[in-house]
């Protein structure tokens, strides 16, 4: 993790967020030595069908799940 004060962080932003960028390590930003900003790297998401796609043709539904309910629920 980097640590920088706004003052430096004014001075270099490039050169700090490629640097986040290449490395993909966060980047803490302080106010007199304190913590007031994070700046992580953007990662993409996996899609939908790669993360479940060990899954596929195994879930099934059961014969309560499409039933109708006929019970009455309490006011």
């Amino acid at each position: 993790m980097i640590y920088v004060s706004k003052g430096v962080l004014k001075a270099k932003m490039l050169e700090y967020f490629r640097r986040v960028e290449q490395t993909g390590e966060e980047l803490i930003v302080t106010s007199s030595n304190v913590p007031t900003l994070r700046v992580t790297p953007f990662r993409k998401g996996l899609p939908v069908e790669d993360v479940f796609c060990d899954l596929r043709g195994k879930a099934r539904i059961g014969d309560k799940a499409m039933a109708p309910e006929t019970v009455e629920w309490e006011a």
